[in-house]
């Protein structure tokens, strides 16, 4: 079983203080380290107040890659794009956003297309900022018939397209997203959620490991460091 801290918050005020304080070190890390710095960020509403106040921090952005752990089949201008939230953020900013869709509607061919197009980065990321659902999936690792490959597929392979099944309810359209191999080689990975729920099914998933049936508990049970998870109810 995997050695996790929790960090335990009032509020999700609180904790997007926090978390984006934490990701802004990790960054400074890396740039002074390498001179440059490649991270994932998640999409969905939990992290935004910690990326907004992330993207107002004074950090050498333009030394800076991101990636969207995930993505759906949708324009970079429709609200679910996770790229799309990325780099109204942070393309001020003068970091480079890389999108993990460029407007395939196939998920096969839109993941062929991702990981050609994420082949030439100098891997790892230095941070992989995961979150999770109630679900207990974690970037777009799904239940369904691309769960096994997503998880656990070729270490060479950075991305994959893949169909949920079923949809989720509240963006019912085919994904893109980094694989398990890539998050869980990530030189820092880090765990964001909020709520009771999500945090009984992680401790769960946790506890069962490699075994676990949940996409977050076979991604951790990969993982060979310490993880810091970040909650708040």
């Amino acid at each position: 079983m995997i050695d996790a801290e929790w960090w335990d918050y009032d509020s999700a005020e609180e904790m997007a203080e926090a978390v984006a304080g934490d990701i802004a070190y990790l960054i400074g890390q890396a740039l002074e380290a390498r001179g440059r710095a490649m991270v994932a960020f998640p999409g969905g509403s939990t992290p935004v107040p910690a990326l907004k106040r992330l993207a107002a921090m004074p950090i050498e952005w333009a030394d800076v890659t991101i990636l969207p752990t995930d993505d759906r089949l949708v324009p970079v201008t429709d609200p679910m794009s996770n790229a799309g939230m990325l780099a109204r953020m942070f393309l001020p900013k003068k970091a480079r956003v890389i999108p993990l869709t460029a407007g395939e509607s196939d998920p096969v061919m839109a993941g062929r297309a991702a990981d050609e197009r994420l082949a030439d980065l100098q891997w790892p990321l230095d941070v992989a900022w995961l979150g999770v659902g109630e679900d207990g999936h974690t970037a777009s690792i799904f239940p369904g018939p691309d769960f096994d490959a997503a998880i656990a597929g070729p270490k060479a392979r950075r991305a994959l397209g893949v169909r949920p099944d079923p949809l989720p309810a509240d963006a019912p359209v085919p994904r893109v997203t980094l694989t398990g191999p890539t998050l869980a080689t990530a030189r820092v990975v880090t765990l964001v959620l909020s709520g009771t729920a999500k945090r009984k099914m992680l401790e769960q998933a946790i506890k069962q490991g490699a075994s676990s049936t949940l996409p977050i508990g076979r991604l951790l049970a990969e993982l060979d460091m310490d993880i810091d998870i970040h909650w708040c109810p």
